[in-house]
């Protein structure tokens, strides 16, 4: 009997767990339609969502629908801006209410979203993209129950949530991060307590100023609401900014003008914690055992309508008196504490805002620091009045506040300093409506980065003149290089205050500046879990960053310096002027010594784009070849002459191309210009070239080391990895070349020589030919054109020549001089001509040809089987077995 009772259960319990699992898929396409239905019914924008879900164990026993990635897009005027994002939304309901028609509106007790983004912009025209909802134009009487969704709202949660906040006209940008909130009461009541758990950054900035910056916000609240009057009232509350405690008291009413305000807020304590409680947490520490004296207060209240005109009036005091703290591990104190602040609004017109900073002091050992500060008419044209006096020694401020550094600093910073201006003044750079006087000056000052590079101040001092701010002084040092800086800073304030480019002149002198003391790492670590990762993840490399030019500088840098050190170069007496703006520095006579001669550069980089590019205007001057065609990747590929030519050139470059963003130097494949040269007391060295060594052995009477080359001018062009050479004229004892063609940065060639060799050259023989000729055909033949053809690599040439085509060319001549003789004498002259001229045991025999047209092809022939040979002769030296240059 039993066990047959616990079948039927079983079997109950079976068909029951099977209908959770099957009613949902009955049910799905019911819920997306009541969803498109409802948002169509009430929005007037691009709505999209990937899926809708239904289940009955998420939140047993009620259902739960799921909605994923729902995306409201904005139409004109915001079209395609985001309103609303939500990587999930859950809505909870009675199972009841899977059940009713098409007709009667589906319940929704809960709601909760996570990874959302709600984005609220107003434009110019002060229009929100907030306002899509569908107008409602039904006239009276007509039906209004048939909405596909209705809200009985008892608890809400969102997590993980971004508010952005945007307005045009008055540039004010708020950013709420990592928004967690959650409620729960029973909004089907008219009057009800809300039950509210509230965390998130805040970030405000107010037309490129930045008031606050990942502020921590916590509000425990419940909050009394009045649906019917809109009605918001603080009841138990408890509020922490960053680690400062708060209570408030008050309600805020919506109305049709805007919303009514009337709060007060104080801090529950007068401890001076609290003062440590608005520092980040991050900067702060744990406040439980810092020992402290004295007070510190934040009292305030807002009173009045918020409107399009109008704000609240309010008033927000924070004061401390001759307090101090100390925190348990850390040596020294800080002492005299004093704060005297007023943020007050007593209108109501937001302009007529203003701020006492009537006294800010503290002391830390001997070093006592003073501040003060008013601003007024602060959203038209805000006026500031401000003062600082005192000392700081750096190297107690972590001794005496638990500021995480990873390197301690040092130094002692003194400041003296009155300003008075209006920002208006700053943005349009009328300096003399700006009062500045004083001193501010930092020395000693060392600081060491993550990297273990060191900057060292041995003394900065800037002079605060009505119109300007001089820096009359900035000696530093870090690795091997030495800085000294003095110049004007031309709109300090505009930097400051209104993120305007930081313009400035200044002059640089120093013994030695090296290059890399600049350059900053970052650390690459290797990933483990890519599948093509070869290395640990333990590994690390360092890499350069890839090297950008502040786009906020706009200044000109006069600069000497006795060394630079770069790469492997060493610069000597290095002078010119530089000028950086829009992120491009333009260099203007540059002069440098180096390579036993000088360097003259003109030109610019600029690193505005994703790459960046350079263009250059270069002169050498007297500079040896060996050194700079060795020590320049770029000469040394454009022209690779080093180790062959001994001597100085002079030449000017013009090039052009991108740079590698993380070395700065030239990428070789991107450049293309021009190069014009002049080789000065040169001669070759022909044992240190395969391609030279090559040419000498395979051409007769040719003696490379006796080629003079002072004052040989040649002319290049580069583009795409390619490198031109203007055909150019050398000329080796009365021989007569020209030169010219191509090479590529890979080293391959294709190059052209064209020589006239004079005919005694070759040899005895062909002399004792040319002599049988009358003086006036013997004069034709005094020069014989011979072209070789270099190509293959600069280590492994091939050498061809068109000897076929200089002996028919010389056979011609011949032929063409001796013509009227084979005409009138047969071929007797030119038989007995090439019959004489026979070496010993040359068994050829000279046939008679039985015509007239075969004695002159036979005798052609002939000739031209004889100036070959000798032609030969002239590239016929014996090769040696390494000797990889092939002779055609």
């Amino acid at each position: 009997m039993l066990k047959k009772a616990l079948l039927i259960i079983g079997a109950i319990l079976f068909l029951f767990i099977g209908s959770l699992f099957a009613i949902p898929y009955f049910f799905k396409d019911q819920i997306k339609a009541k969803i498109i239905d409802a948002i169509n019914q009430k929005v007037d924008a691009k709505v999209s969502f990937a899926d809708a879900d239904l289940s009955l164990f998420k939140n047993f026993p009620n259902a739960n629908v799921t909605i994923e990635k729902l995306a409201i897009i904005n139409k004109a005027p915001f079209e395609g801006d985001t309103l609303i994002a939500l990587g999930e939304l859950n809505l909870k309901m009675s199972v009841k209410e899977l059940f009713k028609g098409d007709n009667e509106p589906i319940n929704i007790d809960g709601i909760n979203s996570k990874n959302g983004l709600i984005n609220i912009i107003f434009n110019k025209d002060g229009i929100g993209n907030y306002d899509i909802a569908i107008k409602d134009d039904k006239k009276e009487g007509q039906d209004s129950e048939s909405k596909p969704l209705a809200l009985n709202i008892q608890n809400y949660k969102i997590d993980n949530f971004q508010f952005r906040y945007f307005d045009e006209r008055s540039k004010i940008k708020m950013l709420i991060d990592s928004l967690n909130h959650e409620g729960t009461g029973d909004f089907a009541a008219s009057k009800l307590d809300l039950d509210t758990q509230s965390s998130a950054k805040i970030s405000l900035d107010l037309d490129k100023v930045n008031y606050m910056k990942n502020v921590a916000l916590n509000l425990d609240a419940v909050l009394g609401i009045d649906l019917e009057k809109n009605k918001y009232t603080f009841k138990e509350n408890k509020a922490l900014i960053n680690q400062l405690p708060l209570e408030f008291d008050g309600f805020i009413q919506l109305l049709d003008a805007g919303q009514e305000y009337d709060l007060k807020f104080k801090t529950p304590t007068s401890s001076f914690k609290n003062f440590l409680g608005v520092i980040p947490a991050t900067y702060a520490a744990n406040l439980d055992n810092v020992k402290t004296t004295g007070d510190f207060t934040v009292t305030g209240f807002a009173k009045g309508i918020y409107s399009d005109t109008t704000v609240p009036k309010f008033n927000v005091e924070i004061a401390s008196d001759n307090a101090s703290f100390q925190y348990p591990d850390l040596p020294k104190s800080v002492q005299n504490i004093v704060i005297d602040t007023k943020i007050i609004n007593q209108t109501g017109i937001l302009n007529d805002t203003y701020v006492n900073i009537d006294k800010l002091s503290f002391r830390i050992d001997q070093d006592v620091f003073n501040a003060k500060a008013n601003i007024k008419n602060i959203t038209e044209n805000a006026l500031v009045d401000a003062m600082l006096k005192g000392t700081i020694n750096l190297a107690n401020v972590t001794k005496a506040y638990p500021v995480k550094l990873d390197k301690p600093l040092s130094g002692i910073l003194k400041a003296d300093v009155t300003t008075k201006f209006d920002m208006q003044s700053v943005e349009k750079s009328q300096y003399q409506n700006i009062n500045n006087a004083g001193t501010m000056s930092l020395s000693g000052f060392k600081y060491t980065d993550e990297n273990g590079k060191s900057m060292n101040i041995n003394k900065a001092e800037i002079v605060f003149n009505p119109s300007r701010v001089n820096l009359k002084q900035f000696s530093a040092s870090t690795g091997k290089s030495d800085l000294n800086v003095t110049g004007v800073l031309e709109n300090f304030y505009g930097y400051i205050f209104k993120n305007q480019n930081l313009q400035g002149n200044f002059n640089l002198t120093s013994n030695q500046i090296a290059v890399d003391d600049f350059m900053t790492t970052t650390d690459n670590k290797s990933d483990s879990n890519k599948s093509d990762n070869k290395s640990t993840s333990s590994e690390t490399k360092k890499d350069t960053e890839a090297m950008k030019i502040p786009a906020f500088l706009d200044c000109t840098l006069t600069a000497k310096a006795n060394t630079v050190l770069y790469d492997n170069l060493t610069l000597k007496n290095v002078s010119g002027k530089l000028i950086v703006k829009d992120e491009k520095l333009t260099m203007e006579n540059v002069k440098t010594s180096i390579f036993g001669g000088s360097i003259g550069l003109s030109g610019a980089v600029s690193t505005k784009g994703k790459t960046p590019v350079f263009n250059m205007n270069l002169g050498l001057n007297q500079v040896d070849i060996a050194q700079s065609f060795t020590q320049l990747d770029m000469l040394k590929k454009l022209a690779p002459i080093a180790g062959i030519v001994n001597g100085k050139l002079n030449s000017t470059i013009e090039l052009n191309g991108n740079l590698d963003a993380k070395e700065f130097t030239p990428d070789l494949k991107t450049i293309s210009g021009d190069l014009l040269g002049q080789f000065i007391s040169t001669t070759l060295n022909e044992k240190n070239s395969t391609l030279l060594t090559a040419l000498s052995s395979n051409i007769k009477f040719l003696d490379l080391s006796k080629i003079n080359l002072n004052d040989l001018k040649a002319a290049i062009t580069f583009d795409n990895g390619k490198v031109n050479v203007k055909p150019f004229n050398i000329k080796y004892q009365d021989i007569q070349a020209t030169i010219g063609g191509t090479h590529g940065f890979d080293q391959s060639m294709n190059y052209d020589i064209k020589f006239n060799v004079p005919a005694k050259y070759l040899g005895t023989e062909a002399n004792a030919l040319i002599a049988k000729l009358s003086a006036a055909d013997a004069q034709k033949l005094e020069s014989i054109p011979i072209k070789a053809m270099l190509t293959g690599t600069f280590s492994k040439p091939k050498i061809t020549t068109d000897l076929k085509t200089a002996a028919t060319n010389l056979t011609n001549q011949l032929v063409q001089q001796q013509k009227q003789k084979l005409v009138t004498k047969g071929t007797s002259a030119l038989t007995d001509l090439l019959n004489k001229n026979k070496k010993p045991g040359d068994t050829t025999k000279t046939a008679v040809p039985a015509s007239k047209a075969e004695t002159q092809e036979k005798a052609k022939e002939e000739v031209k089987a004889k100036a070959t040979d000798l032609l030969n002769n002239l590239f016929n030296k014996k090769k040696k077995p390494a000797d990889t240059a092939k002779v055609k």
